[in-house]
């Protein structure tokens, strides 16, 4: 399978099990348990074992190479852990439909993989793959909540990185995740659109009380972002804490 081609299938597959409900979801508490992936004998993810509370962002944070995006993806198995597991709220997630698993945590990715068609369509794609088709009210409502009003009828192919970013955005909320995952969303924006993303990502998760976890290279955003850091270095954990204390720790 292409690189492409699995990208796409794991986008369709964490925004396939569910509409969106009135009522926000409960927060949602991870943990990961001595999680570990090698690939061709390589150490990608080394004994990782570290508990996220509900409604805590935490950045990942550490140089190239370092293991971060690895990491991200065992949280809701985009890929599958060599040894070790991951919790939700105490269940082992190995118990759990990758589709619901995906739509429990979803899934934002530094590149906005957006299907052919209107901003409209792939927002409302979800919760049309499991029967529901969602209003024309409930379509803009999410768009308006990302910045985008008015967008619903326009082509995915005339936005900009910033206005991709944020449907990609809204279409990963259209199914109520208990988390969200952001691997570096903003490092292929400009500033400006960067600090629009980072803003609006801040208030949503707050205004939601979603358990976070957020890839990202730039310090001064995880400074700003997160509450509490975690630094990786060739796969292995090497400091977690508040972000202050871990940023400032180099």
């Amino acid at each position: 399978m292409s690189a492409t081609t699995e990208v796409d299938k794991a986008a369709a597959d964490q925004e396939t099990d569910r509409p969106p409900r009135d009522v926000v979801a409960t927060p949602l508490r991870l943990e990961t348990r001595s999680l570990s992936r090698s690939v061709a004998g390589k150490v990608l993810v080394n004994d990782i074992s570290v508990q996220i509370p509900p409604g805590e962002i935490l950045a990942v944070v550490g140089p190239s190479g370092a293991g971060k995006s690895s990491f991200l993806r065992l949280l809701n198995r985009l890929d599958e852990p060599t040894s070790g597991t991951v919790a939700l709220n105490g269940q082992d997630y190995r118990a759990i439909a990758p589709k619901e698993l995906r739509r429990r945590i979803g899934m934002v990715m530094q590149t906005a993989y957006l299907f052919p068609g209107t901003v409209g369509a792939n927002v409302a794609f979800g919760p049309l793959q499991c029967g529901t088709e969602l209003s024309t009210q409930q379509i803009d409502a999410l768009l308006e909540r990302v910045g985008l009003p008015h967008y619903r009828a326009r082509d995915i192919g005339n936005l900009s990185g910033g206005e991709a970013q944020r449907v990609s955005l809204a279409r990963t909320l259209a199914n109520t995740p208990e988390a969200l995952l952001l691997d570096e969303p903003t490092s292929a924006l400009d500033e400006k659109s960067a600090r629009g993303i980072e803003e609006l990502l801040l208030d949503i998760v707050q205004e939601r009380h979603m358990t976070c976890v957020i890839v990202t290279h730039n310090r001064a955003q995880a400074a700003r972002i997160a509450s509490h850091a975690m630094k990786l270095a060739a796969g292995r954990l090497v400091a977690i804490g508040p972000a202050k204390e871990v940023l400032d720790a180099d």
